[in-house]
């Protein structure tokens, strides 16, 4: 396994080793979690920056609760009450955190690229935590270790995503992991936000919900990413429901073994019904607890952390 990367921007640049080294870290951060004193010393002396400038609050506080995990010393950036509110330029505000001797810069930004624009420039490390609606990275590496937690592997399983997929960016990052990794990828919602481009990647499209989720082991369902949208891209809620919500009736038809998965947060009754979402094969809360192992996993890779098994002694400060 070998990780060389200083940055983690996309997926879509990332090959299936790497992806599987990210998830095999995050096993071991995982137990460490499980422990009763769940620090370690890696980051020890590292200084981490939480640069949200589109706003999120569980992904925030994962990266943040990831770092401290680590040792590291956390600053959250409040761009509310910031520069940048004050006409100072993304370049300008990174630089000035980076004179303050900040290690990793963790960014989400609403303007597609603004990762990859900071990465050229800065010393330290960046990571995106969700660039406009281009990629949501730690989103898939979390979702795809949650797949394999549960199935032991991804190749050759039926994954179905169903919701809005021309604005997510959950989506186009979980379709590189979940293809580089040998899966089968299913694309479904209204013909409006599941445009036919996305076959070009390797997915199956389709308008039939009934279709799509018929011979799926999994099934991630996107909330409408309202704010992002132009226009009106449907009727109406109660429209989406009634032809792409994961309904009682319709998860009857599921294989009984499937894994109904969701990044938050839920809009219950409209793509998923309340109950689904709370029953037994739901794994959405399992995603936030992996999403914290994942993200210590990165942390950790990122700043040099040999790969293989984490065996850092837990420190107690």
């Amino acid at each position: 396994m070998t990780w060389h990367r200083k940055h983690l921007l996309d997926i879509e640049s990332l090959s299936a080793e790497e992806i599987t080294t990210v998830l095999d870290t995050a096993r071991e951060f995982k137990a460490v979690g499980e422990r009763a004193i769940k620090k370690v010393p890696a980051l020890r002396g590292k200084t981490v920056v939480n640069l949200f400038v589109e706003p999120s609050t569980r992904t925030r506080i994962s990266f943040e609760l990831a770092a401290m995990r680590l040792s590291a010393d956390v600053i959250n950036f409040a761009t509310e009450a910031s520069s940048l509110k004050k006409g100072e330029t993304l370049k300008d505000t990174a630089r000035n955190l980076e004179a303050l001797n900040a290690d990793v810069i963790i960014i989400r930004h609403s303007a597609t690229g603004a990762p990859h624009f900071l990465s050229r420039f800065l010393k330290g490390s960046v990571v995106n935590a969700g660039d406009g609606a281009h990629e949501h990275p730690t989103q898939a590496l979390l979702d795809t270790f949650t797949i394999r937690e549960h199935k032991g592997r991804i190749a050759g399983l039926n994954v179905t995503i169903l919701g809005d997929i021309l604005y997510s960016r959950v989506a186009r990052s979980n379709i590189w992991a979940l293809l580089k990794l040998g899966a089968k990828v299913t694309l479904c919602g209204p013909s409006t936000l599941v445009p036919r481009v996305f076959e070009e990647m390797g997915c199956r499209v389709t308008y039939n919900v009934d279709e799509a989720i018929a011979d799926a082991d999994v099934i991630n369902l996107l909330r409408i990413q309202h704010e992002r949208q132009r226009q009106t891209m449907f009727p109406s809620i109660g429209e989406y429901t009634a032809l792409f919500g994961l309904t009682q009736a319709r998860f009857a038809r599921t294989k009984p073994d499937v894994l109904i998965m969701h990044p938050g947060p839920i809009n219950r009754g409209v793509e998923i019904a309340s109950e689904i979402a709370d029953c037994a094969r739901s794994v959405i809360l399992e995603q936030v607890t992996n999403g914290l192992a994942v993200r210590m996993a990165v942390l950790y890779l990122i700043n040099g952390g040999r790969t293989g098994p984490v065996t850092s002694a837990p420190s107690a400060s």
